[in-house]
Formats: C-alpha cells, sequence, structure tokens
C-alpha cells in the first residue's frame, strides 16, 4: 500500500490532506477540540435548534414510541408512522404534495437523479452544484453536461443542443454552500418550462433560512408546487440527519418503487425522524428566530464589508472570506483558532484553484458577543497576515 502514503505525502506537500477534528463536546455555537473551547463558526446548524427543547422532546419520544433502530428497510416493517408524519409534515411545509424520506442527503440525490433519468437522457448541472449532485448525474449514465456557474442562458444554450435525448434533467443547487450565492431559480424555471426539460432543485441549505415562512428558496422566488424535484436534507436548519425528495404524489411513489437508494436500506433512525418533525414545527410556530437570526446576518456582513473583506458575491449566512491561496488559508484558520475561533479553510478540491477561503457558517444560536469575537479576530487576522 505504499502507493497510497505516497499520495498522501504528495497531498500534505500542497496543504490538502485532509485530517479529522474530535469533538469531544459541542453546543448550538461552541464546541471543544484538542483541549481548546472554541466558537463555531463552521456548523451548518443554521437556526441553532438542535439543543432546542421541543427538537430534544420529540427526538426522544420517538425512541421511546419505536426504539432506536427502524430494524427494517421501508419496503419491510421498517415504515413507522414517524416516517409517515415527517413525510406529510415536510410536503406541507414545502407546499408539495408528498415527500419521501431517505437516510441522508446524499441518498436522496443519488435515489431521485439515478431513477429519473439513465443512458437515454440527459442530465445538465451547475459547476458549483454540491459533490452529491455531481455523483449523482455521473452514477444516472445520462449524458452529463455542465453549465456556466447560475448562467441561466447557457443553460438555454446547452438545453437547445439536447433535443435528442428521451429525457433532458437540470440540477442545482438553490443556495450554494461554498459561495453563499443563491441559483437565479426564476430564470432556470422558465428556461426548463421553455424547452420541455424537468428540473430538480437542491434545497439543502435554504430550507429553514430562506422564505417568509422558512421553506425555502423556491418559496422565496414564488415557485412553490412548480418545481419537479425539490430535495434537501434534514441536518442542516432542521437539526437532524437525512435527506427528502418532495413533488407530486405520483414522484414519490415512483422512487418507493424505483429508487435502490431508498429500498435497498434500513429506514431513518425513529431519533432522526422525530427531531426533524420538531424541528419543522418550531420554524413554522416561531418566526421570531428567523426574523432575529436574518438581522444578525445583516450586521455581521455589513460590519466585515466595511473592514474591506472580499466576501465574494455572497448572502445569506454563509460568509466566504476570500483567501485565494492555500498556504495563507491555512496560516488564516490557524490564527483565528489561537484566537478562539473554529473556522477551517476550505480548499481545493472543494473549491476551484485560487479561491480558497475561509467559510464562515453564521447561526441564530452566535450571540451579539460571539459575533464581536469573530469580528475582532478577522480584523487582526488580516493585519498579521
Amino acid at each position: 500500500m505504499e502507493f497510497l502514503q505516497n499520495e498522501l505525502d504528495e497531498l500534505k506537500r500542497k496543504k490538502i490532506c485532509r485530517l479529522l477534528e474530535t469533538v469531544a463536546c459541542s453546543g448550538p455555537a461552541r464546541i471543544r477540540a484538542a483541549g481548546d473551547r472554541l466558537l463555531d463558526f463552521s456548523s451548518n446548524n443554521y437556526l441553532g435548534l438542535t439543543a432546542h427543547p421541543r427538537v430534544l422532546r420529540e427526538s426522544a419520544l420517538a425512541i421511546r414510541r419505536w426504539g432506536t433502530g427502524s430494524g427494517a428497510s421501508r419496503l419491510l416493517s421498517g415504515n413507522l408512522k414517524i416516517h409517515e408524519d415527517l413525510e406529510a409534515k415536510i410536503a406541507a411545509f414545502k407546499g408539495e404534495e408528498a415527500a419521501a424520506v431517505f437516510s441522508s442527503g446524499y441518498m436522496a440525490a443519488l435515489g431521485a437523479v439515478t431513477s429519473l433519468v439513465g443512458e437515454k437522457d440527459a442530465v445538465l448541472v451547475d459547476r458549483l452544484n454540491h459533490a452529491s449532485l455531481i455523483d449523482a448525474a455521473r452514477l444516472s449514465r445520462a449524458k452529463f453536461w455542465v453549465y456556466p456557474h447560475r448562467d441561466a442562458a447557457a443553460l438555454d444554450d446547452l438545453l437547445g443542443r439536447a433535443k435528442g435525448y428521451r429525457r433532458r434533467l437540470v440540477v442545482t443547487d438553490s443556495y450554494f454552500s461554498m459561495d453563499g450565492d443563491i441559483a437565479p431559480l426564476g430564470r432556470i424555471a422558465e428556461v426548463c418550462r421553455r424547452r420541455g426539460a424537468l428540473l430538480m432543485v437542491d434545497e439543502a441549505h435554504a430550507t429553514g433560512v430562506f422564505g417568509k415562512r422558512g421553506s425555502g428558496l423556491t418559496e422565496h422566488f414564488g415557485l412553490t408546487g412548480t418545481i419537479d424535484v425539490v430535495m434537501g436534507t434534514l441536518s442542516k436548519a432542521l437539526a437532524s440527519v437525512g435527506g427528502y425528495v418532495a413533488g407530486k404524489a405520483v414522484l414519490k411513489r415512483y422512487l418507493v418503487t424505483r429508487s435502490r437508494q431508498f429500498i435497498y436500506t434500513t429506514a431513518p433512525s425513529p431519533a432522526a425522524s422525530g427531531a426533524a418533525y420538531g424541528a419543522i414545527g418550531v420554524i413554522e410556530k416561531h418566526p421570531e428566530i428567523r426574523e432575529r437570526y436574518w438581522e444578525k446576518i445583516r450586521r455581521t456582513r455589513g460590519s466585515l464589508e466595511a473592514l474591506g473583506f472580499d466576501l465574494m458575491d455572497s448572502e445569506g449566512p454563509v460568509v466566504p472570506v476570500l483567501i485565494g491561496d492555500t498556504a495563507r488559508a491555512v496560516r488564516a484558520a490557524a490564527f483565528l483558532r489561537r484566537h478562539g475561533i473554529f473556522a477551517p479553510a476550505i480548499r481545493p478540491p472543494t473549491v476551484p484553484n485560487r479561491t480558497d477561503r475561509i467559510r464562515l457558517s453564521l447561526t441564530a444560536a452566535h450571540t451579539e458577543e460571539d459575533l464581536g469575537r469573530l469580528i475582532a479576530a478577522l480584523q487582526k487576522m488580516r493585519k498579521r497576515l
């Protein structure tokens, strides 16, 4: 296995070798790692609901009723009432007819794309889509085309050139988790309608955060109930783990019958399903959480822009601070850690070359004092590095 060590040594030389960080304990905005007590600005726990009393209560209640594991796939004896309750809750929250829950967002992406398209079809993806969407498109065996980031005109042109395929599926994130920017869903949806293409939107980082009701960017753009396939995760604002695909009732029936990622895996745990059910209930009942959250986002962004940081045309809770060099990004992350801030460097191949960055993820659990400490540390970092 010497070749493995050689490759790892080369990655280490380039400062892109990955290492796991053991977290001894964590809270909604704080962690302890390697003995350091740190403010956590890396989490996707956007609304800080992982420790919310209702979320904890619903998760514990699900364990008491159904145990710690589902014990079987959904098509055997693993189809518990909590799964169906959660699916109904998600469908209503997203404004769709039905939803199917998967064991992870990655499996939801694979399950949807590989079921809908195959060798006779074409799948078109945004260049900066999440890895799960790219992998799903490649594994589907459909003709794989990539369009420039958020470029609806280029997508229109590609769809015009892809007329000979049985089906054409366009797949895009709605909110891009590394760049913190938003897909032009209105324009993309219009192009797909005019060209007769299917549209799949990944709302993983938008669900619970965007929209008047918090249901996502499909709501924000007035597209509720009009997108062919809406998927997302339970692991960000919904404070749990798992994924979902929502849309017309016939889509759910099709996935239950055709999706290998749904059929051949044990059903999600009752605890995770109960937690996600509770989190949606909190979002629906307490809009003030998101309102206060967005105020924090706006103030923090304004402060960083006033200090001259390049936030890469981002918006919303993901705040990428452009560094542009791998070694400097690693040093910047280390500097922030010494000042009590956990915000790892994001490097290639996760992001394109020369766009190395510190990715900040703001959550509703961060206090004004926490955000002040972050801004002060970043200001010192800039002067030093």
